[in-house]
């Protein structure tokens, strides 16, 4: 085995020890250099310890012959060995632009093809470069250190063993093994953010800057998280307190401002806001009815929610 194949296997070896044996695990595969390697490396270390591995691919039918796309990746995870590969198709509401409503659409999938096979865990292939390019969007739309984070390798059922792996060594591994890898049209084109990120943001930070860019900002999203966790850990301690729809407002200033703003953020998904909908904008104008008062009128925020301060208080409502 090649020295990419050893470190592939070796990452998914420590996710697949915390499940018993006689549990599935699915594997989600779209056919690229990161989703096949992780898929030969998890079908070859979960045999040992009795653990079933199921595979799933989701066609979105975003481009023609994707649905001949999804049954050449069926047919290579049989012939390494997978006894079962479902073909998920899915309907993407693009309203919040093509990325986002393929990633809602995926998951959702996933989801119910886990459900369905009774899965324990499901493991994703994103790789230490996808996590770099995580962070740099997060950095571009100052959304603060949650995002900036990046992506957990473990959320949940979700498990990300490959966030120390590059996309190299993946491309390695599959042209060591043999593997046909499919390259997505769209991780070349230039409408996508991510796309610009990869191909031009980073390679000029990496000419510019220094080689190891990737690795730095992989290393900080792990840092930032351990922070992220630490924070909303002592906001959720204080939530359990709270009534989120009357809030005091001078109970709320005298809190630091990271604790705060988390606090905000709750209040108004639990009243109501749509996941992913309040940005930075929405709490700071929120912060200023806190901090700032001076006589202000009420908000009206995403999902039909309206935040009033009367007298004193910080009132949260949905409206119809």
């Amino acid at each position: 085995m090649t020295d990419s194949i050893v470190a592939i296997r070796n990452a998914v070896k420590p996710f697949l020890q915390s499940c018993e044996a006689g549990d599935v695990v699915l594997v989600a595969v779209s056919g690229g250099a990161d989703s096949l390697a992780l898929a030969y490396a998890i079908l070859k270390e979960s045999q040992p310890l009795a653990i079933r591995a199921v595979a799933v691919t989701v066609d979105h039918q975003l481009q023609e012959n994707s649905a001949r796309q999804a049954e050449k990746v069926q047919s290579q995870l049989k012939e390494f060995g997978y006894e079962k590969v479902n073909i998920e198709k899915v309907v993407v509401d693009v309203k919040s632009g093509i990325e986002a409503g393929a990633r809602d659409a995926r998951y959702r999938a996933l989801s119910a093809c886990a459900e369905k096979e009774r899965a324990e865990k499901i493991f994703l292939g994103h790789t230490r470069d996808d996590q770099a390019e995580t962070v740099l969007l997060g950095l571009a739309r100052g959304s603060g250190t949650r995002s900036l984070s990046g992506m957990a390798s473990e959320n949940g059922m979700y498990l990300r063993p490959l966030l120390g792996i590059t996309r190299a060594q993946t491309v390695a591994a599959c042209e060591e093994i043999g593997i046909k890898f499919w390259d997505d049209p769209h991780n070349m084109s230039p409408d996508f953010s991510r796309v610009r990120v990869r191909n031009e943001v980073l390679p000029l930070m990496e000419e510019k800057i220094g080689p190891g860019i990737s690795a730095a900002l992989s290393r900080s999203a792990s840092l930032l998280r351990d922070d992220a966790d630490a924070l909303d850990a002592i906001a959720d301690a204080a939530i359990s307190h709270l009534d989120l729809t009357d809030l005091d407002c001078e109970s709320l200033g005298e809190l630091s401002r990271a604790i705060r703003t988390r606090i905000i953020r709750a209040a108004l998904y639990a009243a109501g806001a749509p996941s992913g909908s309040i940005t930075w904008d929405h709490v700071a104008a929120i912060e200023a009815l806190i901090t700032q008062w001076h006589g202000q009128g009420a908000l009206n925020l995403p999902g039909g929610v309206k935040v009033e301060r009367i007298s004193g208080r910080l009132s949260l409502l949905a409206q119809p």
